[in-house]
């Protein structure tokens, strides 16, 4: 007589392997979009330091050309009628020699202009801030022509992008009135404003790549409606808003 020993077999049933099958699945859709949730953050954090980037080299370029700023009659302080405003500025102010080149140097006054432009990049319209120089020799034969404004017309094969996926770019010249309020300045012929209340608004680098068209910088197109409301740039999470006041010439500091 032999005797047998029972062998008991262990396994997963049905049940028990779809219930890891649905534990698993959870656990990777959770791991989806944790990391999905990780790309959009660090997508909004590297947009916002971009335009930041941009922000603070322009104001302080613009702010180192004002310092030195020589009134003239002719100079462009001009207003854009837009929702969202696209301002002209044209000036004179005085430029270290390094700026300027050997041949286009014929003393330290020079003529510099701000307006916005769309430039095609990598097959889409972006909406820039431009910046154009004239060195002193341009300057000086414009002075004795009487033509300064001509200083201040774009020429595309010497002006250059000093900020990219602008919205809004707005100038406002200020004054101070007799109690030292500041008011909106009146243009004349003899005196300058004190301040320039510069105002920017830059779209984060996600909603520069919707804006393809000119249309959709106007805030119209298929995708301008992206831009919301131009009464409230600060509440569209998708657009860097700056303001600050920045001395014209030789007033004090603002």
């Amino acid at each position: 007589m032999t005797s047998g020993t029972n062998k008991k077999h262990c396994g997963f049933t049905l049940i028990e392997l779809m219930c890891s099958m649905a534990v698993g699945s959870i656990i990777l859709l959770l791991a989806t979009s944790m990391l999905g949730s990780s790309s959009d953050s660090y997508e909004r954090i590297g947009g916002g330091v971009a335009s930041e980037r941009d922000a603070r080299a322009l104001i302080t370029q613009l702010t180192s050309d004002l310092s030195t700023t020589h009134f003239h009659k002719d100079e462009v302080i001009e207003k854009s009628t837009a929702p969202w405003p696209t301002d002209r500025l044209g000036f004179l102010c005085l430029q270290p020699a390094h700026a300027q080149s050997d041949t286009g140097r014929l003393g330290d006054l020079c003529a510099v202009s701000y307006y916005i432009k769309d430039l095609t990049i990598n097959g889409k319209t972006v909406r820039c801030l431009m910046r154009g120089f004239r060195e002193s020799s341009d300057t000086f034969n414009s002075l004795e022509a009487d033509n300064v404004s001509s200083l201040f017309t774009e020429q595309p094969n010497i002006d250059e992008p000093v900020a990219f996926g602008v919205v809004s770019w707005q100038v406002l010249p200020k004054a101070r009135d007799a109690s030292g309020k500041w008011i909106d300045w009146v243009k004349n012929t003899t005196t300058g404003p004190e301040a320039l209340d510069v105002r920017l608004v830059l779209a984060r680098r996600g909603l520069i790549d919707k804006l393809k068209q000119t249309a959709d910088w106007d805030g119209n197109g298929t995708s301008g409606i992206l831009l919301g409301s131009p009464a409230e740039p600060d509440r569209n999470k998708n657009l860097e808003v700056y303001a600050t006041l920045i001395r014209f010439g030789n007033h004090e500091a603002p």
